[in-house]
């Protein structure tokens, strides 16, 4: 734990600044379009039958979404005291986030239905990753962001041709304007819950279908940043899927993590709630680093909540400071630069094992986002 100690030690002696890891997450966008100029043509050409288009953009999703590396952290592991220690490295997809998953079968759902435009709440990595899908399809988007949110992904976002508007009051405000303007406007609803439930848990229960694929079991636990649930969720729903059909040979503990006292999920499994429950929205309190993470209410905490609490895992807390320290040393120890909110399932799982050991099993720690 030495490393860590010295990290948070450098931070607080201000021998770097902070602020300088903690922009939004960035793709490879630009590049990713010129590799695949002609599916993107087929896709986003109208006049095609829908079935040549879906034929273009599942080419597109499946060759550029997911996929994503699963590596040892050796380094990391002498740093931590925690052996057969692996990073599930996110960032790898277009935007630099899990959310290209997602984003790609919900727009290929819309492209599939009929709807010409989708509509979607953000504060920032899914809307790019919507944006970025909907223009390969050729579909119209229309983002809402909370007006008090800052981040470098809105200009992506508008570069990705999509219509944002700023929107009074916090994300669950913009999502539920979001959600009134598709139901009048016949947009197709791309906000997370309801609906979307299942497309979205099957989309991120890929990810534990790569880790088996990697590891050929499933690992002891798996640890996840958590702001809404989805991912997490998805994940567990994954590994039950594998399980079922005797794939593997155990369901993995779930771990969840998010910013210290401003997430439902973490909050209900420390408190021993039985659901989740909304915390006061005055209580919510964003800064640079907790912005991907915070959330008063958790469109899918009670899957998120039953995934933790089914497979015998725990949640924890994680301050600003923790995910910075984790964030810097991913970087010094593994050569990987990740966005800080990204390690709060990183800060849970380690922060069990400073005070109750671990065993020697194999644990793998999602990494959601690369930094800019």
């Amino acid at each position: 734990m030495l490393a860590i100690q010295a990290t948070e030690e450098g931070l607080a002696s201000g021998t770097e600044d902070p602020f300088s890891i903690l922009d939004g997450a960035r793709g490879a966008v630009d590049s990713i379009r010129g590799a695949i100029e002609l599916d993107r043509r087929i896709a986003a050409d109208t006049s095609l039958s829908i079935e040549r288009r879906l034929e273009a953009f599942e080419s597109i999703f499946d060759a550029e979404v997911g996929d994503t590396g699963l590596t040892r952290a050796r380094n990391l592991e002498r740093a931590v005291s925690l052996r057969q220690l692996y990073l599930k490295f996110e960032g790898g997809n277009p935007t630099g986030t899990q959310k290209d998953r997602i984003a790609g079968v919900q727009v290929m759902d819309a492209l599939r239905r009929g709807y010409d435009s989708v509509t979607l709440a953000t504060c920032g990595n899914y809307g790019v990753a919507v944006a970025f899908a909907a223009s390969l399809a050729g579909l119209r988007c229309l983002i809402y962001v909370p007006e008090s949110y800052h981040t470098n992904r809105i200009r992506e976002i508008r570069e990705l041709g999509a219509e944002l508007e700023r929107v009074p009051g916090d994300y669950e405000e913009a999502v539920r304007i979001s959600r009134a303007a598709a139901a009048e406007r016949e947009l197709y609803d791309a906000n997370p819950g309801g609906a979307n439930t299942a497309i979205q848990l099957r989309a991120y229960g890929q990810i534990a279908y790569e880790i088996y694929d990697e590891l050929r079991d499933a690992p002891s636990v798996v640890a996840i940043p958590v702001s809404n649930g989805t991912t997490l969720a998805g994940v567990s729903w994954g590994f039950a899927s594998l399980f079922r059909r005797g794939r593997t040979s155990r369901m993995p503990r779930i771990v969840a993590g998010s910013s210290y006292s401003k997430n439902p999920i973490v909050q209900a499994v420390l408190k021993n709630l039985l659901t989740c429950v909304d915390l006061r929205p005055e209580d919510i309190h964003e800064s640079a680093v907790n912005e991907p993470l915070i959330n008063w209410h958790s469109s899918d905490g009670d899957h998120a909540l039953a995934a933790v609490r089914g497979t015998g895992g725990w949640a924890g807390n994680a301050t600003d400071r923790a995910m910075t320290s984790y964030s810097r040393l991913l970087r010094e120890c593994e050569g990987l630069s990740v966005l800080p909110a990204s390690t709060a399932g990183l800060a849970a799982l380690l922060e069990r094992h400073r005070h109750d050991p671990l065993p020697s099993e194999r644990y793998v720690v999602l990494l959601t986002g690369r930094k800019s």
